[in-house]
């Protein structure tokens, strides 16, 4: 390790610090989905610690999402983000509660469908940027 930072940790820092702001969203979503499956899989174990922990996770990154909607430039789109987000938010305290793996599966699903068009939005924008980039090294 270097700088108390291994080789993995250093990959993610430098991907996140390079991302476009629609590929952080969708590593944010990913980071939700993660923690919302680990949680699941603690209940089945009976694991209740770390089940409160990867929900509690879960929902930080919701509510990072929910903090970063614009809603002069967003619109309606910002205003619907906020209410699933919200809702989600709201599923996973429930799950949370009631040990609900049903609930868990509900959200992942909804994040996962947000997961694909924000992926989506993120491929057309680098696809942009690395149009010029490319046209420039041909010719230079």
């Amino acid at each position: 390790m270097y700088g108390g930072v291994n080789g993995h940790e250093r990959y993610l820092e430098t991907a996140v610090e390079t991302a476009s702001p629609a590929r952080l969203i969708v590593m944010l979503y990913d980071g939700a989905i993660r923690f919302i499956n680990e949680a699941a899989y603690a209940i089945r174990q009976r694991d209740y610690e770390t089940k409160n922990h990867k929900l509690q996770r879960a929902q930080r990154i919701l509510t990072e999402l929910t903090c970063s909607l614009d809603f002069d430039k967003g619109g309606e789109i910002a205003q619907n983000l906020f209410r699933l987000y919200t809702y989600m938010h709201n599923q996973l305290v429930e799950a949370n509660l009631e040990d609900s793996c049903e609930r868990l599966e509900h959200v992942v699903s909804l994040l996962s469908e947000l997961r694909e068009a924000w992926d989506a939005i993120a491929t057309q924008a680098e696809a942009q940027v690395e149009v010029p980039t490319a046209r420039v090294s041909l010719h230079g």
